[in-house]
């Protein structure tokens, strides 16, 4: 039975991690036009419990994309320097897109294992009883 309550740790982290990923996802799509704005991303790790693998998957922290941000000219912004540039973000929302759709397919594909592993434990405690 424990490989089964391992089975469904390993599966509800790697839920956790893509149910992170997807906010951070959200959130830069909000703020596509927003100026100055970076793009944030999660990198997943291995989880460790007393110097061994569980096999599951932990969110490091957040990462701003680095680099220059886009110099977008319009003259009637209010952030616009005296040459009447501003800091765009550097945030592309086809590249958002792309990520928010592999994420989902991500949490699905664990979803689906959870509930087949649940749904098996079940069985097995069905045939147990007899």
């Amino acid at each position: 039975m424990a490989e089964f309550s391992d089975a469904l740790g390993v599966l509800s982290s790697g839920m956790r991690g893509q149910s992170q990923r997807l906010r951070h996802i959200a959130e830069n799509i909000a703020n596509v036009d927003t100026p100055g704005y970076r793009r944030k991303t999660v990198e997943f790790r291995a989880e460790v419990e007393q110097g061994r693998r569980t096999g599951g998957i932990e969110t490091g922290p957040v990462q701003l994309r680095r680099g220059e941000l886009p110099r977008i000219n319009d003259p009637a912004h209010p952030m616009a320097d005296a040459e009447g540039y501003y800091e765009g973000s550097n945030v592309e929302l086809v590249t958002e897109l792309a990520d928010a759709r592999e994420a989902q397919r991500s949490y699905e594909a664990n979803l689906k294992m959870f509930e087949q592993v649940r749904r098996m434990s079940t069985q097995l405690m069905d045939i147990l009883k007899r």
